[in-house]
């Protein structure tokens, strides 16, 4: 997309750019709304009574010895929140306390080592996690992660905001905050080309390229006033988000789940809107089928009110950027995206709770609400055939199913898993994501329980689960009319001596039904779970949990396991408990096994 553009144009007088205002546009800041005044002021004052935290070489180390991230990671952030604090309160109110907060942050952040956490430390093509970790990063080697290159973007919005006025503390804050970026971001940006999210060593990239290469193109925007080396360096970055773009699926999808858009899509999103800036062209971009499948996808995967699909290392209820889903809908022309974008902005200070966005949070205070022209309901019928995704929508019960495969960026062992919400709320779903640590993401990842597919809504063949691989995949999946249908015999392993294992999931009027048609060498006992949202009871041969009751085709013992929600990224979504309700035949070479998932007033679907 971008390479066949810029082979024709070029990006001509591009110019250094802050696209917020500065402290000293006094009329700007004093036109807030009384609302967001507020919002700022009491996040200003409560960043005035907390120090920057210390960071030390221990707490970096944890990572290396123990797995632990949060150790570095909790105070990192917290100092980069409480600079955004100072930031924005001066703007505000040009108090000389926030000034001088503002001014520590910034020394204070230049003086680290590294902005480079600890769990992407190492390695000469680091983001690759060596093994064992490396404890402590080399000044010397930086390297360029996303939270790098967010902390560039961060300590270089604030110097453009309030440069004068840091200027009059001393002229040596810009001056050293511009020479560490320069030296930690810029140049190894333009030079390096074995950073792996560059796309030039490996192919397989995600979300770190377009969050990076974002972020990295607005630090060179605040910073160069070399029109040519700018113009390259932006160009330079075109180049990687092309192969970005090469990798993403025709319909769209991320596989990494909806809650990692922001960061995927909207960064893509928020690089068209910045090259359209700084080049005063607008850019023919948004009529291309792929990204306009990209921007539309968190609607695609929206179940209604806060939820949304939720396979891989994604939450049920992720915090998506409405600004950026309306900015998106306005350029698409999309009413229904756009009226998604408002259902989604809230308070500004949501943006520092996680990662701290203050790209994002600037972008939400600057702009209007978008004109509400749509009911921005979620889509009746979807069919994602690169994801395998199927969402069908019928009487106010959702069916969610996805073929797939147990590999790649984030994944679950979950091909053909499924989920039920019924009247906008979770009934049989998916457990999600867990906080981070250095299990995560090594050779023990699908140790952890909600990676496993025995907490999936799959079935358990001989007491064997999927396994990961790019091999177990499912196979022959095709979309029905009101469903989908797979062969999921590949996603087990050898030992299991599954010949076939058809499942077909579709949705009616009065529920959902699975069938799974299983044919084995042997004969063994089969398993199918249902990880339920609700206390489960058992009732006969059937299982209600709260709206919903599971009915299965035959006599099958029931067990019923409580899953108490520990984690607290988890419990975001489901504080309280999960329940996993497990129905198991008895052995044989063949299964013909179907499930009717009605409202507990119906007994089967007809």
């Amino acid at each position: 997309m971008f390479r066949e553009y810029l082979q024709e144009h070029s990006l001509t007088d591009v110019h250094p750019v802050c696209p917020f205002p500065k402290a000293t546009d006094r009329a700007v800041w004093n036109d807030l709304s009384a609302d967001k005044r507020n919002e700022l002021r009491a996040l200003a004052a409560q960043y005035r009574s907390v120090d920057y935290p210390v960071l030390t070489a221990r707490q970096y180390m944890a990572f290396a010895r123990t797995g632990d991230r949060s150790a570095w990671e909790k105070p990192y952030f917290e100092r980069r929140r409480k600079l955004i604090a100072a930031l924005l309160g001066f703007c505000l109110d040009e108090s000389r306390a926030d000034l001088d907060a503002l001014a520590d942050g910034l020394w204070l952040i230049c003086e680290e080592s590294s902005w480079v956490i600890s769990a992407h430390n190492g390695g000469e093509h680091a983001g690759v996690e060596p093994t064992p970790p490396v404890p402590l990063p080399d000044p010397d080697r930086p390297y360029v992660d996303l939270f790098a290159a967010q902390t560039a973007m961060i300590i270089s919005l604030a110097c453009a905001m309030a440069g004068d006025a840091l200027d009059g503390i001393s002229p040596l804050i810009r001056a050293r905050v511009k020479n560490e970026v320069e030296k930690r971001v810029i140049l190894p940006f333009e030079t390096r080309d074995d950073f792996w999210w560059m796309g030039v060593i490996r192919k397989d990239l995600c979300n770190w390229t377009p969050w990076i290469v974002s972020n990295v193109m607005l630090t060179a925007c605040t910073w160069l006033e070399d029109s040519p080396r700018l113009r390259a360096l932006l160009e330079r970055g075109a180049e990687m988000l092309d192969r970005y773009l090469d990798v993403l699926p025709d319909d769209g999808s991320c596989d990494e789940g909806p809650g990692y858009w922001s960061m995927a899509g909207g960064a893509l999103l928020d690089c068209i809107e910045l090259l359209e800036r700084v080049s005063g062209h607008r850019l023919p971009f948004w009529d291309d089928p792929k990204l306009r499948a990209v921007l539309r996808f968190p609607l695609n995967a929206w179940l209604g009110g806060p939820w949304f699909v939720n396979y891989a290392d994604c939450d049920a209820k992720p915090d998506l950027p409405g600004e950026r889903l309306c900015f998106a809908g306005e350029k698409l022309k999309d009413p229904a995206l756009i009226a998604l974008g408002n259902r989604f902005r809230g308070a500004l200070t949501r943006h520092l709770e996680d990662t701290p966005q203050l790209w994002r949070l600037l972008n939400d205070l600057f702009r209007s609400v978008s004109e509400d022209i749509g009911k921005g309901a979620p889509p009746d019928d979807v069919w994602l055939p690169d994801l395998q995704l199927r969402v069908v929508r019928k009487n106010g019960i959702v069916l969610v199913c996805k073929g797939g495969v147990n590999e790649g960026s984030h994944s679950h062992n979950d091909c053909g898993s499924f989920m039920v919400y019924a009247d906008g709320e979770p009934a049989i779903v998916d457990a999600g994501n867990m906080t981070y640590t250095g299990q995560t993401f090594s050779d023990a990842r699908y140790t952890l329980w909600n990676t496993r597919s025995m907490y999936h809504n799959v079935p358990l063949i001989g007491g064997f689960e999927q396994v990961n691989g790019w091999e177990h995949r499912a196979t022959d999946v095709r979309a029905l009319p009101n469903g989908l249908a797979m062969e999921l015999a590949g996603a087990y392993p050898e030992a299991a001596g599954a010949l076939s294992c058809v499942r077909e999931a579709t949705c009616a009027e009065a529920g959902c039904r699975v069938r799974d048609e299983i044919r084995l060498k042997r004969p063994e006992a089969v398993t199918e779970v249902f990880m339920l949202r609700h206390r489960p009871e058992i009732a006969g041969n059937a299982v209600v949990a709260d709206s919903i009751r599971i009915v299965p085709n035959g006599e099958m013992s029931i067990d019923i396991e409580e899953i108490p929600v520990t984690d607290p990224r988890m419990a975001q979504s489901f504080p309280g408990s999960l329940w996993r309700a497990c129905f198991t035949t008895r052995p044989a070479t063949e299964h013909a096994l179907q499930f009717d998932i009605v409202r507990n007033e119906n007994e089967q679907i007809r």
